[in-house]
């Protein structure tokens, strides 16, 4: 495989955002840490490759079924999309897809020895979710729930499943975190489609950008930061200064929503990075605070 050809798979898998699949995994650590009974590590690092396998399976789903579907068109002001730019032939797109989500079942598998066999219906739902929010008879992601679904597959499910395969426990405080982590990792596809809302517009994506009309992104972005923030301070604060809570999350998303109403199209490409990077802080913040606490 030539260095290009390398380039254009990597710029497939969306480096950049998969920091999202790391954070939940990560904050579900940090409120394992603080488990009187002691936490397992083994599930815990499972789970982590797990969800990275499962986000990359979904980037290569969405960019093959859009390509399919005719949702894609070249030039677009998002990240270079192989498949649609001729650098990656859909049979290969498809094929990577089935692969990666093959690699994240199996892994998923090996998790039932800490949980039961009932753990096998969040796997099956997880990879169904994969497809869903690409093709079907209703694409979430063309028809206004792609946030929804982040919410539920970067926060819910990996927060408490992966808090319970570590302790054997739920709790309500983990249940509030999954649901703050969700809208962090939903602010992320809020700059994605609030920067492709014209291109989405033109192939006749209904994205929630398109629906509600791009001026109000900043301001839902700017809502979601807020809600995920005061569902967390209670925790932030008690293992971290509310001055360094500050810089690590809530001052960073006021930021980036400011940064939106002024930045059009391409440009806006970092602010996702950016978002995913204060969610991944946030969660590592609260890791080390926790370990050191423990």
């Amino acid at each position: 495989m030539s260095a290009r050809a390398v380039r254009c798979w990597i710029e497939a898998m969306r480096l950049r955002t998969l920091s999202v699949s790391v954070a939940g995994v990560l904050a579900a650590w940090a409120l394992a840490a603080t488990y009187p009974g002691g936490w397992r590590a083994v599930p815990g690092a499972i789970c982590i490759a797990f969800a990275v396998l499962a986000q990359i399976a979904s980037n290569f789903a969405n960019e093959y079924y859009d390509y399919t579907a005719g949702r894609d068109r070249r030039g677009r002001q998002g990240p270079r999309r192989g498949v649609t730019e001729g650098d990656i032939t859909p049979r290969a797109m498809l094929r990577a897809t089935l692969i990666t989500i093959g690699a994240a079942c199996c892994l998923g598998l090996s998790l039932v020895a800490w949980s039961g066999w009932w753990l096998l219906a969040v796997g099956v739902a997880v990879a169904a979710g994969v497809f869903a929010y690409s093709t079907g008879p209703y694409p979430l992601s063309t028809n206004g729930w792609g946030e929804v679904a982040v919410v539920a597959f970067f926060g819910l499910v990996p927060v408490n499943f992966t808090y319970y395969l570590m302790t054997g426990a739920w709790d309500g405080e983990v249940l509030r975190a999954s649901v703050a982590f969700g809208l962090m990792g939903a602010n992320v596809l809020i700059v994605n489609n609030y920067r492709d809302t014209d291109d989405d517009r033109a192939v006749g994506k209904r994205t929630l950008s398109v629906r509600m009309g791009a001026r109000r992104m900043p301001l839902l972005y700017l809502l979601s930061a807020i809600a995920a923030t005061l569902l967390l301070w209670p925790l932030l604060t008690s293992l971290l200064p509310a001055w360094l809570t500050i810089l690590i999350y809530p001052l960073p998303a006021a930021a980036i929503a400011a940064a939106m109403t002024r930045l059009r199209g391409a440009a806006l490409t970092p602010l996702l990075g950016m978002t995913a990077v204060a969610m991944l802080a946030c969660a590592a913040a609260l890791l080390i605070a926790a370990l050191l606490r423990s």
